[in-house]
This record gives structure tokens, C-alpha cells and sequence, in this order.
């Protein structure tokens, strides 16, 4: 995307491209140069050698310090919005209103002059999902356990994990159980060698899972 020229190296870089992009896409999507994966450094991407995926890490830390939004808002993927552009947004999702038709001449300039004519009462909306809150939408949400070494006393907390998750999960009306994913007897200090983590990560990015 045409005057999208940064680096991201560290948190604080995506912290400053959130603030000052106001929307943006964490992976490659149909507009070129429009996404964090596009302008990440490659050591802190997935795919790094090391097996640590920072630009995943910061996720939380992030939406933390700025208050901004994240979900899967645009073609179906995860998206930053920053807290500056949450409530334009929302007014142009409750609106009908489609990104894609960004920029298209006379339908945009008529849809621009029928706002003005109109006041928006704000709906009560699931800040997750964007849909109403009285027409719910079960989420797919799956359970992750984990722990370090075979020992029995591991195994008895492994056991307790599992049990603990599935329960909590199918006991909420509002989720969709989407299974376990585990990894035993590994490390937590690098995710390269957790296959039941990156399989969890793969599914999420495949829309499988949505939590």
C-alpha cells in the first residue's frame, strides 16, 4: 500500500503503526502492503529460526497499553483498530457500510450525503464479534494444556488441565467446544518443538477456532 513504509522491530514500533495507521491487518490480505506480516522484521515473525513468534506475543501487551481493538474484522481476518478509530468503525459496520467499496466515487459520495441526513442510534454490540448482543454467535473455542516433564506429578496436573478446560468450555452455552490441543514433556521456552501449540495456532489462522 502506497505510503505504508515502516519496520516493525519491537513492540513499541507496533504500537506507534496501530496509533498511526488506525486499522491495521495482521496478515497479508488483498491489498498489497497492507499488513504487520508485510512489514515485520523476519526475526520476529513465525517462521523465524528461533521458533518465537513475537509478532503473536505482543498481542496481548499491546492491547493492554492502547485500548485498541482486535478481531477479525476485515475479509475475515485479525485486524488492530486503535481506540481513536473503534467508534467510526462500529458506525460504519452497524451502517451496512462496505470496506471494500472504499474510494468508489458516486456510490460513496451518496452514501456520505444520506448520513448526514441521518442520526445513528449506537446498537448494544458484542465488542468480539460486532453482532448484536440479542443475536449471539456461538464462538469456537478450544483448550490448550501443557507440561513440562513425564513425571506422575506432571501427568496428574496434565490430566487436571485437560479435565478443567473441556468442562469450563462445554459448560458455556455461548461457546462451541473445538477440542484440546496438548503438548507434554516440552519446554516452554521456545514454541518450536510444541506441536500441539503450533497446531492450535495453525487452526486459529485457518478460522477453525476463533479463541
Amino acid at each position: 500500500m502506497a505510503g505504508m513504509r515502516f519496520t516493525i522491530r519491537s513492540e513499541s514500533d507496533l504500537i506507534k503503526a496501530i496509533n498511526r495507521y488506525g486499522f491495521l491487518p495482521f496478515f497479508r490480505n488483498s491489498i498489497e502492503g497492507f499488513s504487520i506480516e508485510e512489514h515485520i522484521a523476519p526475526e520476529h515473525w513465525y517462521y523465524s529460526d528461533s521458533g518465537q513468534w513475537d509478532a503473536w506475543e505482543w498481542k496481548g501487551p499491546v492491547i493492554q497499553k492502547t485500548g485498541c481493538a482486535y478481531g477479525k474484522f476485515f475479509e475475515h481476518k485479525a485486524v488492530y483498530i486503535s481506540k481513536e478509530w473503534f467508534s467510526d468503525f462500529a458506525n460504519y459496520r452497524r451502517d451496512g457500510y462496505d470496506l471494500r467499496q472504499e474510494g468508489c466515487g458516486s456510490e460513496r459520495k451518496e452514501k456520505e450525503e444520506v448520513s448526514k441526513q441521518v442520526t445513528i442510534i449506537p446498537a448494544k454490540l458484542n465488542c468480539a464479534t460486532f453482532t448484536p448482543l440479542d443475536q449471539p454467535k456461538k464462538r469456537k473455542v478450544a483448550g490448550y494444556a501443557r507440561v513440562s516433564t513425564d513425571s506422575e506429578e506432571q501427568q496428574t496436573s496434565y490430566e487436571a488441565q485437560v479435565s478443567y478446560y473441556t468442562e469450563y468450555i462445554q459448560k458455556r452455552d455461548d461457546w462451541e467446544f473445538a477440542g484440546m490441543y496438548t503438548d507434554e514433556g516440552i519446554s516452554a521456552t521456545s514454541t518450536k518443538h510444541r506441536e500441539g501449540f503450533n497446531q492450535m495456532i495453525k487452526d486459529a489462522l485457518d478460522e477453525k477456532i476463533d479463541a
